[in-house]
């Protein structure tokens, strides 16, 4: 009787617990959004900061606040989407691990479309609508207004609808020395079977339009979605400016000096004797990310060939360049150095010198804190008797910001099938080959972290840098002679420095016997330097990130000195 009467009162208690189990919460859109189904991710935001709307708190930093994320197909309106611990989160995994408290919660919807590809494939994805790849920006993308609730278990229903549209972006307009000019390419239409353009954003050099038989060189600077020239301001710094805080340099005011630098490089910029030359910046977002790594990919398309063959043609025809090789050059940081070298490589005669800055990986023995090819998981390291969580990023000091285990967390909660529209998710769309189901190849297992070794092989043979700089050098060596120049700090956030000091390893083996020419470059190291240190050891980071447009110039002035043929086209000094 006795066990009876605790076996009925287990099942009571068991029976108690399912009664105030974790709450409902749902989220649905009206008919008024869109009469139509969608398909998309459904993103469940909860912040206990209110200083800004949940959808403007979530990314891979200390500070972020919570998502979790479902995708939809064929979401009708007025039917609800039930978010429960099936959705992927970060950094709490599962809704019912939330701490019970008072957050504000709101929920958006990144729209997918759907793309019926050149070669047959027909999949969903997110595009870029002007906004450069970000989905609590997105025109077209629906979300709620934030409200306040309790979260706990028994807590009452949370029921989200989202009855507010993102509207268009207003586009930059032209000014005297910044143009806008868009170009549909042939080529990525074909890929993605719908119009693809390219937009280059062009800064002019003082005295263009009274100099019109003058000719230029063209200096590409390559990096994330560009609205235009944030460090290039023709007009003195606000004095009303209120001045904010940047908690990345520790530094009061950084709005205001941000200002005054961007002045000073207008100044720079129109002075007399200063170098006459094109930049080009160039957006070409697209459905994975807002940058396309400005190569030939098989999942994003020929980009790299749009841009040399139809949008640099276009440039330099509309804007006067000179259009030959060695009046060409790159330039980036991070993202944009990675490109810079790459291009230099993919395309060695069509440039003079590429100017990298804290490159993404160069080499995938180190893909930040993992060797892709002799290490079994991107999340530790295996011990004898334990396993060691790596970081994905750091501050100066050393201290881990965030794991490799959360980071992939973070870009698996925003999207699947690669579709986060972040950095692992671009990396993998760029590098991989097409995945049986469309998509994406996965180089590793984001839930397990498992290495797909098959497709590190895969990378390693077409966009592992170092290693096509090692196969290629007796042919490649001599066309990129004296081109490649690569900075960055030794304390690199992403351990980015960790590559370059493979590829340095060797780019110093070059010219001894056996190995064929020598490089004639520089590798430099800024020490203490976090990202994106540029190689100017004589400001701190937060000034000379400022000073890209301007502080390559001497450089590349030196390399036209050096290799302009005879008679070249020299009307641009004046």
């Amino acid at each position: 009787m006795r066990t009876k009467m605790r076996l009925f009162s287990l099942v009571g208690l068991l029976l108690l617990a399912a009664a105030v189990q974790a709450q409902t919460v749902t989220v649905s859109f009206p008919a008024a959004q869109s009469a139509k189904p969608l398909d998309g991710r459904v993103l469940f935001l909860l912040s206990n900061d209110g200083s800004a709307e949940p959808r403007m708190q979530i990314d891979d930093t200390p500070r972020s606040q919570i998502v979790f994320g479902v995708t939809v197909d064929g979401w009708k309106p007025g039917e609800a989407v039930k978010i429960d611990d099936a959705a992927s989160g970060y950094p709490v995994r599962k809704l019912s691990e939330v701490p019970p408290g008072d957050y504000t919660v709101q929920a958006v919807l990144d729209v997918y479309e759907t793309f019926h590809m050149g070669d047959g494939r027909t999949i969903k994805l997110s595009a870029d609508r002007g906004e450069g790849k970000h989905w609590n920006l997105a025109p077209g993308n629906l979300y709620s207004a934030p409200k306040k609730v309790h979260v706990g278990p028994g807590a009452a229903p949370v029921a989200v609808s989202l009855d507010k549209l993102i509207g268009p972006i207003t586009p930059e307009p032209d000014t005297k020395y910044v143009k806008h000019l868009k170009v549909q390419s042939a080529l990525l239409t074909k890929f993605w079977g719908r119009p693809v353009f390219l937009t280059a954003i062009v800064l002019l050099p003082e005295g263009f339009a009274e100099h019109p038989n003058a000719h230029y060189p063209l200096a590409i600077f390559h990096g994330h979605f560009p609205e235009g020239f944030d460090d290039f301001r023709t007009t003195p710094p606000d004095p009303n400016l209120k001045p904010n805080y940047s908690e990345r340099f520790h530094l009061a005011g950084y709005n205001r000096i941000q200002q005054e630098e961007a002045y000073k490089e207008f100044q720079q910029w129109t002075s007399k004797g200063f170098p006459r030359v094109l930049v080009l910046q160039i957006q070409h977002a697209n459905p994975f990310y807002d940058d396309s790594y400005a190569v030939n990919s098989a999942n994003l398309g020929p980009y790299g060939d749009a841009i040399e063959t139809e949008l640099i043609p276009a440039v330099e025809k509309q804007f006067r360049g000179i259009g030959q090789g060695w009046a060409r050059f790159l330039y980036g940081g991070s993202t944009g150095g990675w490109e810079a070298i790459a291009v230099q490589m993919f395309y060695p005669e069509h440039y003079n010198g590429a100017y990298i800055a804290c490159p993404d990986p160069v080499d995938f023995h180190a893909y930040m804190t993992a060797d892709l090819y002799n290490q079994a998981n991107m999340f530790y390291l295996p011990g004898a008797n334990k396993q060691v969580e790596q970081p994905a990023m750091r501050d100066y000091l050393g201290h881990t910001l965030i794991s490799m285990r959360d980071n992939i967390a973070y870009e698996a909660a925003l999207g699947d099938h690669g579709r986060s529209g972040d950095q692992f998710d671009i990396w993998q769309a760029v590098f991989s080959p097409v995945g049986p189901d469309g998509y994406p190849l996965e180089i590793f297992n984001k839930t397990t972290g498992a290495i797909d070794h098959k497709t590190a092989a895969y990378w390693r043979e077409h966009y592992d840098l170092n290693a096509i700089l090692q196969r290629d050098w007796a042919t490649l060596g001599p066309k990129v002679q004296g081109k490649l120049h690569l900075y960055v700090g030794s304390d690199d956030t992403y351990m980015l420095n960790n590559a370059v000091y493979l590829m340095e390893d060797f780019l110093k083996t070059t010219g001894t016997p056996g190995h064929g020419v020598p490089y004639d470059g520089e590798v430099k190291y800024g020490p203490r330097a976090e990202h994106c240190w540029n190689g100017d050891p004589s400001l701190p980071n937060a000034y000379s990130r400022l000073h890209y447009n301007t502080m390559y110039l001497p450089k590349m002035m030196e390399r036209i000195a050096k290799t302009a043929p005879a008679g070249a086209d020299m009307s641009w000094r004046y």
